[in-house]
């Protein structure tokens, strides 16, 4: 599958994706692949984090809406690897990827690209949990009701912690909607849609980030 989806060999696609990030008049810093149908392919979705890494993003999420990755997030990464292997060959080592979660955050160091899975409980749950914060702080009179503004909310939300927010979502499947992916951090974010991702060419991901790159964002106005 990995070698059906690259342009060309090895060493042809490493020069085409690299050539393709720095053609683009813009690239979003933090992508989120949202994944809105019910059975996720593992390799797919690793060829879309590869394909990520190698055109330059530097922040990747990873969502769907059963948790299903998260719950499975070793094999994901095992995937990843092998696909580093396949598809950046000996490039590989200069695209390590740093897994985010918690209980793998301290795996890799000094990386230069960082990937965070994500499911529902990662969204409005983590908004409730930080409004359940505030209120304690109000509680202990360290903070008035006064003080929350959009500022403090954001630093009470974990679900992102050190991460911007999305720049594009890649929503794939038929499903109209995101289904709960971070909706405090996307109300500015530019979302396209996609069928889906099975069988996903690097030629389908590459047309979204041109489509990306040409678009005006007017931030509301």
């Amino acid at each position: 599958g990995a070698a059906r989806r690259r342009p060309g060999g090895a060493a042809q696609g490493r020069q085409r994706w690299r050539s393709d990030g720095r053609a683009l008049q813009k690239l979003p810093v933090h992508m989120g692949l949202v994944v809105t149908e019910e059975e996720p392919s593992y390799a797919d979705m690793a060829s879309l984090v590869v394909w990520c890494m190698a055109v330059g993003i530097s922040y990747v999420s990873v969502y769907d809406h059963n948790g299903i990755f998260k719950r499975n997030n070793s094999r994901l990464m095992d995937e990843i690897l092998k696909q580093q292997q396949e598809l950046l060959g000996l490039d590989c080592s200069k695209y390590t990827v740093e897994f985010s979660n918690q209980d793998k955050a301290d795996q890799v160091l000094n990386c230069q690209s960082t990937l965070k899975v994500l499911s529902p409980e990662d969204g409005k749950a983590d908004i409730v949990k930080a409004a359940q914060n505030f209120c304690q702080l109000v509680a202990q009179q360290q903070r008035t009701y006064a003080d929350l503004d959009v500022n403090v909310l954001d630093n009470l939300l974990s679900s992102t912690n050190g991460f911007p927010d999305p720049d594009l979502v890649l929503k794939f499947g038929p499903v109209d909607s995101t289904l709960g992916f971070l909706p405090w951090h996307i109300r500015l974010t530019e979302i396209i849609s996609l069928p889906s991702h099975l069988n996903i060419s690097y030629e389908d991901f590459f047309s979204a980030l041109h489509h990306y790159a040409a678009c005006e964002q007017r931030w509301g106005k």
